[in-house]
């Protein structure tokens, strides 16, 4: 997908170069593109990319949060979500209903201090569609919003609010220090999702002079990238934006640094969290300015890996945590460095404080060795690769430099810029902004911990929602908007036609099998310099003892930390150096390895792996490590309502005695017993090359793969391993509800369904395809228009299957706000009820034309080819199998959806899970139908707010 892209790779930074050679190597590189400006101000850029037929379309208007005035938060993330739901032209469903249509990826956008984004992927023949419906956006949107519409949508806001902090732990972090950092009229004093308060009082007249005044032409970047004739494209353009009328000059943002006169030590009591958090923050410098990419590299090399000061000291020294975190943020008017280091139970955040001040006394005396920040530096060349491995990648980078910098191609100068650095810029980054700098110490510490917290901290003042039954205002979304249509000089109303069909080609996959028995599967493809490859090791937790759950997390885990002639900071320092990456897992299934490395580095990456594979560590310090970090992420999960909801559900479905059922990461109190000689035994009895695959994608032909895992296969002797088969129970007869106690809980998690199919069983795919109406296809889906779009109860809304090689289940998945639990469970209940009687002619075109026309980008990204070797090699499946799915979709008729529906998603047959306040939702369950409901853990104590 970058055959269009002209690189010249003047990489000096992998291994031989010298500091002063480094210095003065610059990179040659720069994404084609053509820039034009209409009249009215629109930044219009063209990208040709060939390689797929597909066009990616990002429509970037320069507002954000830091636009918005105080008492008037959150406009600009909610415009994001108002422009998906209705245009003049569109009408009801606007994008989110067109994409479906066209077999789009799915019309999607996001918002932040300084920006708001409107972008998706659509195959090359709804390329004029697309430009269409964007100048829709920007021209023809604003007299369909009505007050309903808007207190619906306030109504999903504040469930995104609810779902991503308020119900989340450490969720209100950056509002505290956001609210301390910058003075109360700076922009970046509130975040970016606003208040419920502010968003409540938002007016419709106040949502209509936000758009007029940002929403214009000349205030917006407009890329399209891709499969496109650029000739075309323009006569597009010019036919659908020219009339759009420019709006009045937006004057320039002005940069303006926050402040910090004192060090302020602030603590908050958090409902959700079970361990204490510190974090630090000093306020920096803006984006692109000269000094913020040695603070990215400071940043980096101070946290991340074995040998950072920071682990240096608090893990492995003082062992108080897992691991620490730092990053510069760097955005359009100001930026800050945060460090966040969450504790392990129990721990004095002075403690804490204390650690890091000696790493940073360790860091000022040694500072960052020359090797290092090659290291750092060698991985900018894959990260950027990986960042273009898709036209919306591509199509982002390009809107995003145009609309900061005016410049498109502005990556050239960014890249060199963090080349230039050198290790004397990253220690004066130190001494300008942390050294001795004022800061802001945030502690985050469980209930009634607050003695954990760092000392003389004051009160942090965060605003909680009170959740009272019906207090929410009523409103009816579906009320038309009434008004004079916006002229134009030619009928808008009439959507254009599909261009010319884009064919879609099935990548070509070869197959070999190693001496050992290690199966190998492979796709070449030449569209980046870059190998991704897996080893996939059949068994994960299905062979563990049930009494040691989370043996093959920490094997997985402890194969990253060493080699029997590497230790870990060897390792990772060799990888580093290579500009590659090697992660392994376990999953419920299997223990899997991936990599990722430039194409001229596959053979010395593959080499570290093999090392990792047969050669481990076993070290004992290590070990210790990963069992606190395990039990440190399991306390975390107890106070997460979605961890909750996840491990609940799947006792349910599966039984508390099928290993199923179990956390990946096991219990607390497994994690405690197990020994190194556990892992040791699991390593030896099951890592076998006989259930092992290995997929591989990238710039490598088959004959190099096969000959670089010669000796890997006569070192790795292959055993006889058996996996244990466990039985997933059927459907139960009658639905039940069942309840966990969540004090205080924002929103309600759900979790509805039963146990249904596996891939393989032949009605698997058919009811995929049933479900995409029902809750698989977003906004296309009944869930989302009735629950979201219609009442306004949730963020998110979602259903599918998750069958493997064996039965998984169908499963219903959202958080609404909690005063309305039970009747968001009515309305899926009712959704249910009707679905296999009301499914219609339109919802089978519907579910054809997304299901076969979004082959088009099946296979775009290097992720997907792999997706598609896994799914041939584990269950199976013929090269082509996408085309057998594409005929048992054309062939679909209504008769048969409903015959599906009937069987698998009947509500009168399903577990009911709710995770929520049982005070105030556990009582009001029982209206649902299904008797009474069933309390999972004990009453908690309501916790004061």
């Amino acid at each position: 997908m970058i055959k269009n892209l002209t690189f010249g790779l003047l990489f000096c930074i992998l291994i031989g170069c010298t500091s002063s050679e480094q210095e003065s190597k610059k990179v040659d590189l720069k994404i084609d593109y053509e820039k034009i400006t209409l009249d009215n101000g629109l930044d219009v850029i063209f990208h040709v990319d060939k390689s797929d037929p597909v066009v990616a379309v990002e429509l970037m208007v320069h507002v954000g949060s830091a636009r918005e005035i105080e008492g008037r938060t959150g406009f600009a993330h909610l415009f994001e979500h108002l422009l998906f739901l209705e245009s003049e032209n569109l009408g009801k469903g606007g994008l989110d209903k067109m994409s479906a249509r066209i077999g789009g990826s799915g019309a999607n956008g996001s918002t932040s201090r300084d920006r708001t984004n409107y972008l998706q992927t659509v195959p090359s023949d709804a390329l004029e569609k697309m430009i269409w419906a964007e100048a829709d956006k920007l021209g023809w949107f604003i007299n369909t919003v009505t007050d309903p519409v808007l207190a619906k949508e306030k109504q999903v806001v504040k469930n995104e609010k609810r779902q991503s902090v308020d119900n989340r732990p450490y969720g209100h972090r950056q509002y505290v220090i956001g609210k301390n950092l910058y003075p109360k009229d700076h922009p970046y004093n509130w975040q970016v999702i606003g208040s419920l308060e502010d968003l409540q009082n938002a007016t419709l007249q106040d949502v209509k002079n936000f758009f007029k005044k940002w929403y214009v032409p000349n205030n917006a970047t407009l890329v399209l990238s891709g499969d496109l004739d650029v000739t075309q494209a323009k006569e597009w353009v010019h036919k659908y934006f020219d009339e759009i009328p420019k709006g009045e000059t937006i004057a320039p943002i002005q940069k303006r640094p926050g402040i910090v006169k004192e060090t302020k030590h602030i603590v908050y009591e958090d409902n959700f969290a079970r361990l204490p958090e510190l974090t630090l923050t000093w306020p920096t410098v803006e984006q692109y300015h000269e000094d913020a990419y040695a603070l990215d590299i400071l940043a980096e090399y101070l946290s991340n890996g074995k040998k950072a000061p920071l682990n240096k000291v608090l893990v492995d020294d003082l062992k108080l945590t897992s691991g620490t975190t730092m990053f510069n943020f760097n955005s359009e008017i100001a930026g800050q460095t945060q460090l966040i280091v969450r504790a392990f139970s129990n721990t004095k955040l002075d403690e804490v404080q204390k650690g890091i001040y000696t790493a940073f006394v360790d860091f000022e005396k040694n500072g960052i060795p020359q090797k290092d920040l090659d290291r750092i530096k060698a991985g900018l060349e894959t990260d950027f690769y990986n960042s273009l491995s898709s036209v919306l990648g591509k199509g982002s980078r390009l809107a995003s430099y145009n609309t900061y910098t005016g410049n498109p191609g502005y990556v050239t100068k960014e890249l060199n810029e963090t080349l230039a650095v050198t290790t004397t810029d990253v220690m004066t980054a130190y001494n300008k902004y942390i050294k001795d700098k004022n800061y802001i110490a945030t502690s985050f510490v469980p209930k009634t911990q607050q003695e954990l917290a760092l000392s003389n901290s004051v009160e942090a003042n965060v605003i909680e929602e009170k959740i009272v039954t019906g207090a929410e205002e009523s409103f009816d979304s579906s009320i038309a908007a009434t008004y004079e249509k916006t002229p134009s000089s030619f009928d808008r109303s009439v959507e254009p036609p599909y261009g010319k069909a884009p064919e879609s080609k099935t990548p070509n996959v070869w197959k070999d099998e190693l001496k050992n028995g290690l199966k190998v599967f492979g796709i070449q493809s030449d569209e980046v310099p870059l190998v991704q490859f897996n080893f996939v090791i059949e068994g994960g937790q299905l062979l563990e003892n049930m009494d040691k759950l989370g043996v093959a997390n920490l094997t997985a885990s402890l194969l990253e930390k060493g080699t029997k002639n590497k230790d870990v900071s060897q390792l990772e320092d060799e990888l580093a150096q290579l500009g590659a990456s090697v992660s392994i897992f376990a999953t419920k299934n299997n223990i899997r390895v991936f990599g990722n490395t430039l194409k001229r580095n596959y053979k010395q990456t593959l080499a570290l792996v093999q090392e990792m594979l047969l050669e481990p560590r076993w070290d004992e310090a290590e070990f210790e490590l990963l069992k606190k970090g395990a039990i440190t992420n399991l306390r975390s999960q107890e106070a997460s309502p979605t961890s909750i909801a996840s491990n609940q559900y799947n006792v349910l479905i599966y039984g508390k005695d099928n290993i199923r059922s179990k956390n990946i990461l096991g219990d607390i109190k497994s994690v405690e017993s197990i020994t190194i000689d556990d892992l040791k035994a699991y390593y030896n009895n099951f890592f076998s090359p006989s259930i092992t695959t290995m997929h591989v994608v990238g710039d490598i032909d088959k004959e190099n793969i096969m000959a670089s895992l010669q000796e890997l296969d006569k070192k790795w002797m292959a055993k006889e391993v058996t996996i244990p088969s466990f039985k997933t129970p059927e459907a139960p007869e009658k639905s039940t509800v069942y309840f966990y106690d969540i004090p205080n809980a924002k929103q309600s998690q759900l979790r509805f369904g039963a146990p249904a199919l596996a891939f393989n069983d032949a009605d698997y795919y058919p009811a995929t395809v049933m479900n995409y109406i029902l809750g698989g296809g977003g906004f296309a889906s009944q869930l989302t228009q009735q629950l979201r779009e219609g009442k306004g109860y949730t963020y998110g809304v979602r259903s599918g299957f998750s069958g493997g090689k064996d039965k998984g289940a169908f499963t219903i998945g959202s958080g609404v706000r909690s005063n309305v639990t039970l009747e968001a469970s009515q309305l899926v209940k009712q959704i249910l009820e009707n679905y296999a009687k009301n499914y219609s002619e339109k919802d089978l075109a519907t579910t054809k034309g997304f299901l076969i026309k979004s082959n088009a980008r099946a296979f775009e990204t290097t992720g997907a080819k792999l997706r598609m070797l896994e799914n041939i090699s584990t269950y199976n499946l013929a090269n082509n199998y996408m085309k057998d799915r594409e005929k048992i979709v054309s062939e679909m008729t209504i008769l048969r959806i409903q015959e599906l529906a009937n069987q698998y998603v009947d509500p009168n047959k399903m577990i009911w899970l709710v995770v929520g306040d049982a005070e105030t939702q556990l009582k009001r369950m029982k209206e649902l139908g299904f008797g009474e409901p069933v309390l999972l853990n004990k009453l908690q104590e309501k916790v004061k707010q």
